[in-house]
């Protein structure tokens, strides 16, 4: 039996933190409960809440400070992509539109064994996924 209980939060970079944190907050309702401006080396940052006790900590940095090629994978680094749990296939539908009233880049939904997947381009690009449980698996 794990000792753990899951991700407390997962670091993304961006290149504007009002517009990521609008994004997240118009799709997926996540609120900035944290700001701290740069000092020194630390870059200026927010912490959104995504629900759960998971969050996002996201960093604003410079875009030639964003390595790697966000549209191939492998070219993302050694984590490729994460995902944020919904409870239901309704609610996956419901992000789904709000993915697309964002203008986001979104795939179709899918079954991958017990969980059903979407998989979206965020505002920086960044490739995602959204996943629900299938009811009864």
């Amino acid at each position: 039996m794990p000792v753990t209980h899951g991700f407390n939060h997962v670091a993304t970079l961006t290149t504007d933190l009002e517009r990521h944190a609008d994004f997240y907050g118009s799709v997926f309702g996540a609120q900035v409960t944290f700001r701290m401006e740069a000092e020194g080396d630390h870059p200026r940052m927010f912490i959104l809440d995504l629900g759960g006790g998971a969050a996002l900590n996201v960093f604003e940095v410079d875009a030639d400070d964003i390595i790697g090629d966000r549209r191939r994978q492998g070219g993302r680094g050694a984590i490729d992509h994460f995902a944020i749990a919904v409870e239901t296939r309704d609610e996956l539908e419901s992000v789904k539109q709000r993915l697309a009233d964002a203008g986001a880049d979104i795939g179709e939904i899918q079954q991958l064994g017990g969980t059903w997947s979407l998989f979206f381009r965020d505002v920086d690009g960044m490739e995602l996924e959204v996943c629900a449980p299938v009811a009864g698996a």
